[in-house]
């Protein structure tokens, strides 16, 4: 089995972005992108995704948070896609529920070949520090587009904004994880009746 390792490399007049991702990992990270709060959100999705991931990005956040983060998506979801590889043998599907107090929230997730993104999260404020809560989405479409994956994302009851979005990271890992798992009864084929995906 080779390993499923990726990186990417985008440069734009607006941003500049590396990201690393490896799907067979143990949750170790490196990031530098001045987002803090986004920084650590995407390290809930190695953490309980089991994905190594290294993040560095210089983008035009005197402006606003808008450009970086949706790029960021774009790369994260560029390197899935190549680390992934022919997705033979993968379970193919992922789902999570994931609670933080009051906050539920819920992610499906399916490695189509398709991008296709439903978003059901209301936060209770705009935003989170100085973080805009409107750029998760962003991000997320970000991913879905290059990524070529499903994703339904459903925040189902909250009252605190942060744990509204830590919910749905963690959610997201957890998803992630299992639908890139190996399934070992699988012996290899290609989790679709198409025999491609």
């Amino acid at each position: 089995m080779s390993a499923r390792v990726a990186s990417v490399r985008r440069d734009t007049r607006e941003t500049q972005i590396g990201v690393e991702i490896n799907l067979d990992g143990s949750g170790q990270i490196k990031f530098d992108t001045g987002i803090h709060f986004l920084e650590h959100m995407l390290e809930q999705v190695a953490r309980h995704g089991l994905v190594d991931l290294v993040v560095e990005a210089k983008g035009d956040v005197h402006i606003d948070h808008h450009h970086t983060v949706e790029d960021i998506g774009i790369c994260l979801g560029q390197a899935f896609d190549k680390a992934i590889g022919s997705k033979r043998g993968i379970v193919r599907y992922g789902h999570a529920y994931v609670p933080l107090d009051e906050a539920l929230s819920r992610v499906v997730l399916d490695c189509s070949g398709r991008p296709g993104l439903e978003w059901f999260v209301e936060f209770p404020r705009a935003r989170i520090g100085e973080f805009d809560v409107d750029l998760f989405r962003e991000f997320f479409q970000g991913f879905v587009n290059h990524a070529k994956v499903t994703l339904h994302v459903d925040c189902l009851r909250a009252r605190n904004a942060h744990h509204v979005a830590e919910t749905i990271f963690k959610a997201f890992g957890r998803a992630l994880r299992m639908a890139v798992e190996f399934d070992p009864r699988a012996d290899g084929a290609m989790p679709s009746t198409k025999g491609v995906l």
